[in-house]
């Protein structure tokens, strides 16, 4: 053990990063590429170290080693900043006095050191000090349980999403373009049955669009269509959102509004912050306001969606911070994974997405917004993350229609290729706005689709309805366009139509039993069209 102590040299270092737990908490332990990245690089050099060496660095075995990590992930963590902060600094110290202990104690202090990185919010950093301090034994202990950990975690995550209640699960196939996942049912459904088992997925995120918006006829959180009578709305709204209830008004400040558009308290109270001033109050309202007059000025939904996730994945992973969480969701809550806790971030990465360009001035905005509610929050906003995230809205997201749809959406003026597009069978000119979800996101596209969401609650609350009979295993598939053939069309008008729609807005070309039918009667210049979409 150096003579400068692992607890000496990162006391100061705990206390500085309590800031960093309500913003940033364990994501790079989980789910940061270049900490995975870096990890795999150190466990190269320690294996190298140790089939150089003639005396083996541990008689540990993996199993033990995958036994013990098993028992830790089961102890309860401790949820306020103060008290992840005293159980950090007593782990360390245990381990510490362990490692003293000799060659049999070297499990046990490597557990401990281990808790304590549980808990660190930057677990690269802490690697870096445990690599200088700990005894390389216990250090190469450490790193392989984080390796263990990092490939469960991976690897093991559609063992736990869907839940099971939720009546289906997701399927892997390798197909010469890479993986495909796809959403199969895990029981039989009847046509006209609720799939999800006759459940609603509730959205992560929603956007009314930008006319809806400034009309103030429907609810900014739930989508709802509401009486003026009976608006909920707030003067100095920058966005001037409308609610149907006092509960979505609730709902909307702490999943996102309160961090993006208010002056209000950006993180729950048990978190500590320092007062605003008047000078860091009016830096927020001009961020706020700029940022508000990007997205009137680009007029969609893009920007505002994904800035609502980035704050409700701050907000979703603040709660956790919080005393008296118990990792039990509410009935607004999106699809969560069922017995293993995972990030927002988790069920993102996951998902396929489409490469896009941003204006070169949205990714300052937005940092500008978050960097101005909590300090140094807009470091982690980089231009390839959030060209990342709204390409993974862009593939993913919903177009919200009740009924048939509206006939009174403005023209778009943007060139065709330019327009945004939503997953609606109905045509996304027919949408009131846009939502995001995280299980229906897996639901793939077919011209003959086997089923076709509902929105009958009048509200963003997904419904997916059974077109046809659905035996165990079948794939559920949806139209992603309205796949109808009008009338006064021919067959191929229609299928140039709707392929060209798919290139446009989803960068692929259309493979299912339809277009295979169609395609034997006309040749077409879009069936071209190379798939652009990436894992």
């Amino acid at each position: 053990m150096s003579s400068r102590t692992t607890t000496a040299v990162i006391a100061g270092a705990a206390v500085a990063g309590l800031v960093a737990y309500a913003v940033y908490f364990d994501y790079k332990r989980r789910n940061d590429a270049e900490f995975r990245k870096r990890l795999r690089k150190e466990k190269k050099r320690v294996d190298k170290s140790i089939a150089s060496s003639a005396v083996p660095a541990s008689t540990v075995s993996t199993e033990s080693l995958r036994e013990a990590l098993e028992r830790v992930k089961k102890e309860e963590v401790p949820v306020s900043p103060a008290e992840r902060e005293n159980y950090f600094m007593s782990q360390v110290a245990m381990g510490e006095q362990l490692a003293l202990q000799g060659p049999d104690f070297q499990l046990p202090a490597a557990l401990s050191f281990y808790r304590a990185l549980r808990v660190y919010p930057s677990p690269v950093e802490l690697m870096v000090i445990y690599e200088k301090t700990v005894p390389e034994p216990i250090f190469k202990m450490v790193i392989q349980m984080t390796n263990l950990d990092v490939t469960a975690k991976v690897q093991g995550y559609y063992d736990y999403f869907p839940p099971k209640s939720a009546g289906v699960t997701i399927r892997t196939e390798d197909t010469p373009e890479g993986p495909r996942k796809y959403i199969v049912v895990s029981k039989d459904f009847k046509k006209g049955d609720l799939i999800y088992k006759a459940r609603a997925e509730h959205p992560v995120i929603t956007a009314l669009d930008a006319d809806i918006q400034s009309a103030g006829t429907h609810c900014s959180h739930c989508l709802r269509l509401i009486e003026s009578s009976i608006s909920i709305k707030s003067p100095s709204d920058p966005l001037s959102s409308t609610y149907c209830s006092k509960a979505c008004q609730l709902l909307s400040k702490s999943q996102s509004h309160n961090l993006l558009f208010t002056s209000e308290r950006p993180l729950p109270p048990e978190i500590p912050m320092d007062p605003p001033t008047p000078e860091t109050l009016e830096k927020r309202r001009k961020a706020q306001a700029a940022f508000v007059a990007y997205l009137q000025k680009e007029g969609k939904a893009g920007p505002l969606l994904v800035a609502r996730f980035v704050a409700r994945q701050i907000a979703f992973e603040t709660l956790k911070l919080t005393p008296g969480y118990t990792g039990k969701h509410d009935e607004q809550h999106f699809t969560d994974s069922e017995g293993e806790e995972y990030m927002l971030a988790d069920h993102m990465e996951r998902l396929r997405y489409i490469e896009v360009d941003l204006p070169k001035e949205e990714a300052p905005l937005l940092a500008k917004v978050l960097g101005s509610a909590v300090a140094d929050l807009d470091k982690f906003m980089t231009d390839e993350h959030l060209a990342q995230l709204r390409g993974k809205i862009a593939y993913n997201a919903f177009g919200v229609c009740f009924g048939g749809g509206r006939d009174d959406k403005p023209a778009p003026t943007q060139r065709p290729e330019d327009v945004e597009k939503t997953r609606t069978p109905y045509g996304t000119s027919r949408q009131i706005g846009t939502a995001f979800y995280t299980l229906s996101s897996y639901l793939t596209h077919s011209c003959r689709p086997s089923a076709r969401p509902s929105f009958s609650s009048g509200t963003a609350q997904i419904h997916i309805i059974a077109n046809q009979d659905l035996k165990q295993g079948d794939e559920v598939t949806v139209a992603f366009v309205d796949v109808t053939q009008h009338e006064g069309e021919s067959e191929v008008e229609c299928r140039r139509r709707r392929r060209i729609e798919l290139a446009r807005g989803w960068k692929f070309a259309c493979t299912c039993q339809r277009c295979s039918e169609e395609a034997k009667t006309e040749t077409n210049g879009v069936a071209a069209q190379k798939d652009e979409t990436k894992e």
